[in-house]
């Protein structure tokens, strides 16, 4: 199981999305006409193989929308996993009565969004693709998009709460995966990455809180977010409301 794409939210998508660019040095980016049915619309950008997207409320009454007004605006909305047995997935999430808000089987794609009040933390999405190495949310032509010069991969998320001990259960039990307690975290592996749990300590509740990207030249990123004001107080550069945490390739 890989976490293939993260998803923020941002109220205003024009000014998260060019200090997104800015700072993480991205390519161009896609608008997935998908979303509309959601009320939302969106940029996604690949980060190496994997993906970044930001998707903002175009209507009112969104989940999106909803989710700004609860965590005081911008911040993390979903983590999507590439998983290679959807049907087991599927099985089991349904065992352990997950209701299932929105779910697709199309053309090599299949996709089932879980309840974020029946997991805890963000929304969580297990995607298939075939070939694997397809991401159809990404867009047909997302691999001539690829720029790495700066930014390399997504390779882990935080998710924050006030127990992260039963948070992170949940969420193993969920993925079908062991967890394990390091340091002041909890952590699920991943296939080229990690989750962690940690206690929410940023006064803004339960949610994802942080992403980790690989990259060339930490400081020269830290830079750039520093020149936009978008670093916080104990020096971490934070985009769309969400940690960015910068491991050094």
């Amino acid at each position: 199981m890989r976490l293939r794409q993260i998803a923020l939210v941002g109220a205003d998508l024009a000014k998260v999305s060019a200090d997104i660019v800015e700072v993480l040095g991205l390519g161009p980016a896609y608008a997935d006409p998908a979303v509309e049915k959601y009320g939302l619309i969106n940029q996604v950008w690949p980060v190496g193989d994997t993906f970044l997207e930001v998707v903002s409320p175009a209507v009112p009454g969104t989940t999106a929308g909803r989710l700004l007004e609860k965590r005081g605006g911008d911040g993390g909305y979903m983590t999507i996993f590439q998983v290679e047995d959807i049907a087991a997935d599927r099985r089991r999430v349904e065992e352990l009565g997950i209701r299932v808000v929105s779910q697709a089987d199309r053309d090599g794609v299949a996709m089932t969004h879980l309840h974020p009040k029946d997991t805890g933390g963000a929304i969580i999405s297990l995607d298939a693709m075939e070939p694997p190495e397809r991401w159809e949310w990404g867009g047909p032509d997302w691999r001539a998009q690829v720029r790495t010069d700066e930014t390399l991969l997504i390779v882990g998320a935080e998710l924050q709460g006030d127990d992260p001990d039963a948070l992170s259960a949940r969420w193993a039990e969920v993925l079908g995966l062991p967890r394990e307690r390091r340091g002041l975290a909890w952590r699920i592996a991943l296939s080229g990455g990690e989750l962690r749990f940690m206690e929410a300590a940023d006064g803004r509740g339960e949610g994802l809180g942080a992403f980790d990207v690989a990259v060339r030249d930490a400081q020269a990123v830290r830079v750039r977010a520093e020149a936009l004001g978008a670093v916080d107080a104990d020096g971490r550069v934070v985009l769309c409301g969400t940690r960015v945490l910068l491991q050094q390739a």
